[in-house]
């Protein structure tokens, strides 16, 4: 573990932080947790109170009830932002922003190392839009200022990158931004609140896959976008008018799993680095990408910047293709699909065919894991299980 760098103004503990955050009992009758209001009409006293109604809590169910609001201030406890946001998914969360923020004409910055979706919605819809988009490599850091244009809106950074886990230098990226006027948004969902505060690192929009970690054990799906004043105000305004919020059953499971998000955090974050550190040992392994190995190209810049560690990581196997799929074919425990961040461990191939400029990839075929919550010993027995087939064709 890395020592905390960030800055949080949180006084306590992050898991006394996280029982407690979002919801006061005595607020609703003393129950521990907020009620789970369904709702679309929201009835008036009188015409004036309907008149005045932009100075109300709650008016209609697509503009919140007192469940979304608690899983919105727990966010905002969590990341230190003036507001938040909640959309139907996490690819929601990520495309939402740049809906936001770019329109005709803009220019867009997103880096290569980028969730594979929210690449396909760059360019797809908003060329579509007439948006410029460009990609830029993950080491770039101050450097993209040079990138920046006149019409540069928005730099969309990813840290770790997806599936090649390359690291950033956040801070000097969001600084360049800002000097050039853009706003910086940053996917943050493998690290989480917990390991990373992207607003204390320059960034004006932190975004999550509540799916992921927060949930915990993969039967929702929702997505957070946390920001500053001035960006929160856009956002918030850009979700009414476009009309989309979160159900009330989706943001009651993400509160629950919050209560628990820390201390399973930790399980998978230590299991992750025993079977990262196993699989290093390995012939027929050429190169293990996780940040908080010491091996890896970016450690440095992990170190500096995060506190922790998830238990999504990827390695390289010999062989290629045909070797990746003798071995994921092979696996009992570790299942074939999509997603992470829930109680179950999790395998794929991984496609980096859409890269731009972030082609450096090491020899073999490259396998995406994620650790569940299962025993390390058997998921070590079940990885063996791959290698075994893999020596056997």
């Amino acid at each position: 573990m890395s020592d905390n760098k960030t800055s949080s103004a949180q006084t306590t503990g992050i898991n006394t932080q996280l029982a407690h955050s979002g919801h006061d009992p005595r607020s609703f009758h003393g129950f521990v947790n907020p009620p789970v209001v369904h709702a679309s009409t929201v009835l008036f006293d009188s015409v004036a109170s309907l008149r005045r109604r932009s100075t109300l809590a709650y008016t209609y169910g697509l503009r919140g009830t007192p469940t979304t609001t608690a899983l919105e201030n727990a966010l905002n406890e969590l990341e230190g932002s003036a507001g938040t946001i909640l959309l139907p998914s996490g690819l929601a969360a990520c495309t939402f922003p740049l809906l936001a923020f770019l329109g005709a004409g803009d220019h867009v910055l997103l880096v290569d190392s980028l969730y594979s979706p929210t690449r396909h919605f760059c360019d797809t819809v908003l060329k579509r839009m007439g948006v410029c988009v460009e990609y830029f490599a993950p080491d770039v850091g101050a450097g993209i200022a040079d990138l920046m244009r006149g019409e540069t809106k928005v730099v969309f950074l990813e840290a770790p990158g997806s599936n090649t886990f390359e690291m950033m230098d956040v801070a000097a990226v969001a600084a360049a931004a800002k000097s050039r006027g853009a706003v910086t948004m940053i996917d943050n969902t493998w690290a989480t609140p917990i390991f990373f505060k992207p607003l204390d690192h320059g960034c004006d929009v932190s975004i999550h896959a509540l799916t992921k970690y927060p949930g915990g054990h993969s039967d929702l799906m929702l997505g957070s976008v946390s920001a500053t004043a001035e960006a929160y105000r856009r956002l918030r305004d850009t979700q009414m008018a476009i009309g989309v919020n979160a159900a009330p059953d989706d943001a009651y499971l993400v509160l629950r799993g919050l209560k628990t998000m820390g201390v399973r955090l930790r399980r998978h974050e230590e299991s992750a680095l025993r079977i990262a550190e196993w699989l290093e040992g390995r012939d027929e392994v050429a190169a293990v990408l996780h940040p908080a190995l010491s091996s890896f190209p970016g450690h440095d810049l992990w170190r500096r910047q995060f506190c922790g560690s998830s238990g999504l990581f990827s390695f390289a196997l010999r062989g290629g293709d045909a070797a990746v799929v003798r071995f994921l074919d092979a696996l009992k425990l570790f299942g074939l699909g999509y997603s992470w961040g829930g109680h179950e461990s999790l395998a794929i191939p991984v496609d980096l065919s859409d890269r731009r400029v972030a082609k450096g990839s090491p020899e073999g075929g490259l396998i995406r894991l994620q650790i569940g919550l299962e025993d390390v010993p058997d998921l070590l027995a079940d990885l063996d299980r791959g290698f075994t087939a893999v020596a056997a064709s």
